[in-house]
């Protein structure tokens, strides 16, 4: 099976990522306002991977993988991702529990870093959508876009939609001073999108999946 090579959606803006305190290296993102939108809206984006198969690749550092990602959901509720390639060589097995819990079960070596199993964790709880504690989300609008701000123990989450909330149009984590990672799940089908792109602007960190239809 040849894998699918999905593009990485690469942004320049540069967003602000203070809640309460508009920080920004781009000045018509001062221009940002309050809104008052729900934050539910975003549970209609939440992928439902119950079963799930991608083509997948990951480039970091000058390092290139493929292979075929399995995202399954389990009994108890938790997301079990399986990275592997064709011959059936595993990359990494992750769980990842409602609750934000996260367990390696395995990595390969040459993945076997603890900044490299953080920023993996960071990036797919930032697809997974878990945790989104509506109480502590901040809601800003700007040139017909909604922020959706989520704060976590270091930076942010932001999910991004249309004005109308019936889109997803991206989804980034951020520290007080830079993005880290933008993100974006396109073509739903059934719940699941069938692309889905992360790319990293502080260094060469790139992951691109395609569904593998039944």
């Amino acid at each position: 099976m040849r894998p699918f090579r999905t593009p990485y959606l690469i942004l320049s803006s540069c967003l602000p990522i203070a809640i309460g305190i508009l920080l920004s290296c781009s000045p018509s993102y001062k221009q940002m306002q309050s809104a008052a939108a729900d934050a539910d809206v975003l549970q209609k984006f939440k992928p439902n991977f119950t079963v799930a198969l991608y083509n997948t690749t990951v480039d970091v550092m000058g390092n290139h993988l493929s292979g075929l990602l399995l995202i399954k959901k389990m009994p108890d509720s938790s997301t079990r991702m399986v990275f592997s390639n064709e011959m059936g060589f595993g990359f990494f097995d992750f769980e990842f529990k409602p609750d934000g819990e996260f367990k390696v079960y395995s990595i390969m070596k040459k993945l076997n870093k603890k900044s490299v199993i953080k920023t993996l964790q960071h990036d797919f709880e930032l697809i997974l959508m878990n945790n989104l504690d509506n109480s502590k989300a901040v809601v800003k609008t700007n040139e017909g876009l909604t922020y959706f701000i989520f704060p976590q123990t270091k930076g942010y989450n932001y999910y991004i939609t249309n004005q109308s909330g019936d889109e997803l149009v991206r989804m980034e984590r951020a520290s007080n001073k830079k993005i880290i990672v933008e993100s974006v799940m396109k073509k739903y089908q059934n719940g699941v999108p069938d692309s889905i792109g992360i790319s990293h602007k502080t260094f060469e960190f790139n992951i691109g999946l395609k569904r593998i239809e039944k």
